[in-house]
C-alpha cells in the first residue's frame, strides 16, 4: 500500500524511466549499472508506494501496463523539473562567484571587503599575480584584474579605468640625482631600459634604467639592483616598498605620464559579480595620498 506519509524518490522514478525506454530489466541494469536483481527490488518499491503495477513482464522483456503508461510522462517530466531546478542553483552558485587578481604593489582591499559586505552570499576570492601570470585572465584562473595599464593582454578585454598616480625616480642614496627635489622625464629618456621580460616596454611600466642591466623578475631584486647602484628606476608614487629599503631615496618626476590602475575582464563575460565589482572597485579604489 502507498504511504502517504513517504515522499516519492527520484532514483526510483529514473529507474523505471530507463526500463520503461529498454523494456527489458536486463538492459536496463547494464545501463544503470546496477544488478538485475537489485534493479527488480527497486521498481517493486516504487509499485508498492504507488499502490499499482507499472510494468508486466513478457517473454521479450517487459511492457508497461495502464498504469505504466500513465505514469510515464508525468514521471519524464518529474525528473526534468527536479533537473533543471538542480541546473538553476548550480547557475546561481557559478553567477555568485568570482576571483581577483591584482598585481604588484596594488592594495584592493577595501573593494574586496565592501563587495562582501554587499553581496555576504558570494564565494569572493583573491590572487596575487607576478608578471609571469599575464595569462591568467585569458587562461581563466581569475575573472578580473586590478593592474597597472598598459598591459600585455589580447585586444579581447573590457578595461575600467580606476584613478592614475604620478611616477617617481627611485636611485640609492649618494647617487647623483638623490639629493634633487625633482627631476624630469627629458633627464632619463636617454637610460637604457631593462624592463620584466613578461611586461610592456612602455614608459608607464615598472622600469629599470641603466646601462648592460639584466632582466629580472623579482620585484625585490630589482630593488636590489637599484640599491646596489647598477640601476635607477620609475615607479608609482603609490608603491611604498621602496620606502622600507633605507638606503634608498624617492624623487618626483615630472613630465612622465601617470600610471594608471584599471580593472580588466574578458569582452562578454556573463558573470554579473564583475559589473558589481566594477561599480565597487570605482567608488571605493582611489589614489594614495603622496
Amino acid at each position: 500500500m502507498n504511504d502517504p506519509g513517504q515522499d516519492l524518490e527520484l532514483r526510483l522514478v529514473r529507474y523505471f524511466t530507463v526500463v520503461a525506454a529498454h523494456q527489458h530489466f536486463g538492459r536496463a541494469a547494464a545501463d544503470l549499472h546496477v544488478a538485475q536483481p537489485a534493479l527488480s527490488r527497486q521498481i517493486q518499491r516504487l509499485e508498492k508506494h504507488l499502490g499499482t503495477r507499472l510494468l508486466d513482464r513478457v517473454p521479450q522483456g517487459t511492457r508497461l501496463t495502464a498504469a505504466g503508461q500513465r505514469f510515464l510522462p508525468r514521471a519524464q517530466a518529474l525528473l526534468q523539473a527536479a533537473r533543471q531546478a538542480e541546473l538553476a542553483v548550480r547557475e546561481q552558485a557559478e553567477i555568485e562567484r568570482i576571483t581577483i587578481g591584482y598585481v604588484e604593489d596594488l592594495v584592493i582591499t577595501a573593494a574586496v571587503e565592501e563587495l562582501r559586505r554587499r553581496y555576504p552570499a558570494a564565494e569572493i576570492t583573491t590572487r596575487y599575480l607576478s608578471c609571469r601570470d599575464v595569462g591568467a585572465l585569458s587562461d581563466r584562473h581569475v575573472d578580473a584584474l586590478i593592474a597597472r595599464a598598459p598591459l600585455p593582454l589580447a585586444a579581447d578585454v573590457f578595461s575600467t579605468p580606476l584613478y592614475e598616480e604620478p611616477r617617481m625616480l627611485v636611485v640609492p642614496r649618494g647617487h647623483p640625482l638623490a639629493d634633487r627635489p625633482s627631476v624630469t622625464s627629458e633627464e632619463l629618456a636617454g637610460e637604457e631600459a631593462a624592463p620584466c621580460p613578461f611586461e610592456t616596454a612602455d614608459w608607464t611600466s615598472y622600469r629599470l634604467l641603466g646601462a648592460d642591466v639584466p632582466p629580472v623578475e623579482s620585484y625585490e631584486d630589482k630593488l636590489e639592483l637599484v640599491a646596489s647602484g647598477r640601476a635607477i628606476a620609475v615607479l608609482p608614487v603609490g608603491d611604498r616598498r621602496s620606502s622600507l629599503r633605507p638606503n634608498l631615496v624617492t624623487v618626483p618626476i615630472e613630465g612622465a605620464p601617470s600610471s594608471q590602475v584599471v580593472l580588466v575582464s574578458r569582452k562578454g563575460d556573463p558573470n554579473p559579480m564583475i559589473r558589481n565589482l566594477r561599480l565597487v572597485a570605482r567608488a571605493v579604489l582611489t589614489a594614495p595620498a603622496a
